[in-house]
């Protein structure tokens, strides 16, 4: 069936037109003319009719075929008008689209330089990170090789740590007998010290009294003057001995000073050994200060137990010129006084 809008004039019109120019009316340029619409069939339908009609219209119309060739090709031309405007129309919009797809185009070809652009800077980005990333595992294997490094030292500094350790125990063991070493040398000084005063202030309290026996005997007796002479030998021989026991205590404290001497120098080489042992040390050497002191303080004893000694030699002095001067006195007046008895 034909298309609407498509009908016997629409055809007719189409076929005028065709003939107009010179050309056969054929199926197809009648629908080339009506701008390719209408069924062949139709068409074919349609122009047979018109030849029939115009067959048969031959003899009565030739005379207004001048006036339909006219009217035909004004309306020729009005169609030709009618379909050039959606021709102009669209070519008008393809000029628009063709304007458009160069925008875009020049659009697509900035975004593509851009991209261009954006490819080569990320090229380059991926070439600096290669090479970053080329060093950084350079720099890892370098300190993973020094960590291993690092790791066999510090397996080395533990064993000698141990080892140090060990020499450390070793040492406060020395240091701890070092240490009771000295506290039996101190207590045994002590003691000795302790003893010798007193013994010296037995020998003192024994010598005053025989001086205070000597001056009283003196001023009764005269021969007890002989007693006094071998009191005051035997006095002499004591203080000859408590000189001796003094110069020997002096000896002694000498070689407690150097045995002092030498307990100073172990416990520094101790204490140079390791430092954890510097304040037992320190409080060592104060102990020997300590004893050094207790042992200076003897030795100024014994020498003002000397200089007691020396008062009392010259105490006995003085009483022998007294008893000799009473001796001399004595005769003058032996004829005028009984003289005592002699004591047995």
């Amino acid at each position: 069936m034909a298309r609407g809008g498509v009908n016997k004039a629409v055809v007719q019109i189409a076929r005028s037109a065709i003939l107009a120019r010179g050309e056969h009316p054929s199926i197809d340029a009648v629908r080339i003319e009506m701008g390719n619409t209408g069924s062949k069939t139709t068409i074919h339908r349609y122009l047979k009719e018109l030849e029939q009609s115009e067959a048969r219209r031959a003899a009565p119309q030739e005379a207004l075929e001048d006036e339909l060739t006219e009217l035909v090709q004004n309306l020729a031309k009005r169609l030709r008008e009618k379909a050039q405007l959606p021709v102009e129309q669209a070519r008008a919009l393809l000029e628009e689209k063709h304007q458009e797809l160069a925008e875009q185009q020049a659009a697509a070809e900035q975004a593509q330089a851009q991209l261009q652009q954006q490819l080569q800077t990320q090229a380059s980005a991926l070439a600096s990170e290669s090479a970053l990333l080329q060093d950084t595992r350079s720099m890892l294997q370098t300190e993973q090789t020094r960590n291993a490094g690092l790791n066999q030292a510090l397996a080395d500094f533990e064993l000698r740590l141990q080892d140090k350790d060990e020499q450390i125990r070793s040492l406060e063991e020395k240091h701890l007998h070092a240490r009771e070493a000295l506290e039996h040398y101190r207590n045994a000084v002590k003691e000795q010290r302790e003893q010798d005063q007193r013994r010296h202030e037995g020998q003192l309290q024994q010598v005053q009294q025989e001086l205070r026996q000597a001056q009283q005997s003196a001023l009764v007796r005269q021969d007890e003057i002989t007693q006094l002479h071998r009191d005051n030998e035997r006095l002499s021989s004591e203080q000859r001995a408590t000189q001796k026991e003094l110069r020997q205590a002096q000896e002694q404290a000498q070689k407690t000073d150097s045995q002092l001497g030498q307990l100073t120098e172990q416990a520094a080489r101790l204490g140079n050994e390791h430092t954890l042992l510097q304040e037992r040390l320190r409080v060592a050497l104060m102990d020997s200060q300590a004893l050094k002191q207790s042992l200076e303080q003897q030795l100024q004893d014994n020498r003002q137990l000397e200089l007691r000694a020396t008062k009392a030699e010259t105490n006995l002095e003085a009483l022998q010129l007294a008893a000799a001067a009473k001796a001399a006195a004595e005769p003058e007046t032996e004829g005028q006084r009984p003289q005592p008895p002699e004591k047995a």
